[in-house]
């Protein structure tokens, strides 16, 4: 109810101001002053409180039930109300592009290994018993802080214990006999096991991360396991260099199906229709960033299906990000989509809450 409240003074203040900013005209021009404020006054009450109202009746009548009771029938109202005055269209709207393919989404839920959740839950204990003696600014690095980390944790062991260069040689750790770099990520094997059939099937697929040096452990291990040359472009590639990873993978190269891009150089701006999978290796607060690189391959020109798989660590500040983006859109426009600012802000039980490993989802161990 404070928001009401909110309103409630914002109209009282905008009345007073504009009463008082009338009768100082009147006073200094010389006309009548003992009517005019108490008309600009109510003029400026109804500006402000009319819209104040709409609201509350919006509130009751559309927001209630369409986020709280999920009604389909007052959310079609809604949508056939605002339909002409909104500018926005979608792709895969028929009366927009006609001949575009379908796209369909799958989120891959993975456990995280035994090595990931020992340093998921000391990153997340060492978090809050530090926040509980910090406040402000060093309270809202400290949270920021540990977000990074657990993505990293929860990427890949090696990419948060820093075991690789991050630059261009590809950075793989030191590794016993028949190991496998993915073994130790969850994440890892998976994305591996799917790549795999890509290759197999004679598809071709785009591999996103957030950042730099996960991308080269990913490299490392198609390379690795898969007996397959990666591509990879990133912030630090050169523009003629960038050019030329890019026609070669458009050109259907069978010796390069992968392309792996790291999120911000290579999510916008881009042609890849040669890539009919999309891997969202790590995921970004804000989904419209992931639906623009998605859009590399799912654009005028693409002729397949497209298939786009959303890569979760369960149990995870990931997992429970997704549900919070998917089950209410609103929030993710107004707060997920700033970025995670909005995290800091959050008490130390809601953040062991929200970051705290369900251990329920872990792999039992043979």
């Amino acid at each position: 109810m404070i928001w009401i409240l909110l309103l409630i003074l914002a109209a009282l203040a905008a009345a007073a101001f504009v009463g008082g900013r009338a009768m100082a005209q009147g006073r200094f021009r010389g006309v009548r002053a003992h009517s005019r404020p108490a008309q600009h006054g109510a003029y400026a009450l109804i500006w402000v409180a009319a819209p104040a109202l709409a609201v509350l009746m919006l509130a009751g009548v559309f927001a209630a039930p369409i986020e709280r009771h999920k009604d389909r029938r007052q959310a079609e109202r809604l949508k056939n109300l605002v339909r002409p005055f909104v500018l926005r269209r979608l792709k895969t709207d028929p009366t927009v592009i006609s001949d575009l393919p379908p796209l369909v989404e799958s989120r891959q839920n993975v456990p995280l290994t035994a090595e990931q959740a020992q340093l998921y839950d000391s990153v997340v204990n060492d978090m809050l018993n530090r926040v509980d003696n910090a406040d402000g600014m060093k309270r809202r690095g400290l949270v920021l802080s540990a977000l990074v980390k657990l993505k990293q944790v929860c990427n890949h062991p090696a990419h948060f214990l820093r075991q690789g260069a991050d630059d261009d040689a590809v950075p793989l750790p030191k590794l016993a006999p028949g190991e496998k770099l993915s073994a130790r990520s969850g994440k890892s094997q998976r994305l591996i096991e799917m790549l795999e059939e890509v290759v197999a099937t004679g598809d071709r697929a785009l591999v996103f991360t957030q950042y730099r040096q996960m991308g080269h452990l990913l490299v490392a291990m198609i390379r690795q396991e898969l007996d397959s040359e990666a591509q990879f472009l990133h912030g630090g590639t050169p523009q003629a260099r960038r050019e030329q990873l890019i026609e070669r993978f458009q050109s259907g190269d069978p010796k390069c199906p992968i392309f792996v891009l790291s999120l911000k150089a290579g999510g916008v701006g881009l042609n890849l229709t040669a890539a009919n999978h999309v891997f969202h290796f790590d995921r970004w607060w804000n989904p419209a960033v992931e639906n623009q690189a998605t859009d590399r391959a799912f654009r005028i020109g693409q002729h397949r299906t497209v298939y786009v798989h959303k890569m979760i660590s369960e149990g995870t500040l990931e997992e429970r990000i997704d549900q919070m983006i998917e089950q209410k859109t609103e929030l993710a426009q107004q707060i997920i989509g700033s970025g995670e600012s909005w995290l800091t802000e959050l008490s130390t039980g809601q953040l062991r809450d929200l970051l705290t490993l369900r251990r329920d989802t872990l792999e039992e161990e043979s």
